[in-house]
């Protein structure tokens, strides 16, 4: 194993996970995380030239649909139902003294 885990890097894991190991778990999880980074250094050793980088393993397109206005400005067709109007905005009486 290329990477090796010191025990504060795992107690430091252990307190982030809020975990009480005992010695032989964290033994055990010390070779478990030097699997794994021994893993990803793995993957470093692909040849990916010609590879484009994703961000997601799917396929994905935006579904969204063009933002079209369709009905205007209908502010005038709703001040028509006002009780009352003062420079194109509703006028109603005063709450607060």
């Amino acid at each position: 194993m290329a990477n090796m885990i010191s025990d504060k890097t795992i107690d430091y894991v252990g307190i982030l996970a809020k975990l009480e190991l005992s010695p032989q778990e964290k033994e055990q999880a010390k070779k478990d995380m030097g699997r794994m980074l021994d893993y990803i250094d793995k993957l470093g050793e692909l040849d990916t030239t010609g590879v484009e980088p994703m961000s997601h393993v799917f396929p994905v397109q935006n579904v969204f649909r063009e933002d079209v206005v369709t009905n205007g400005d209908e502010s005038k067709a709703a001040l028509q139902n006002a009780p009352g109007m003062k420079q194109n905005m509703f006028k109603v009486p005063r709450t607060v003294e």
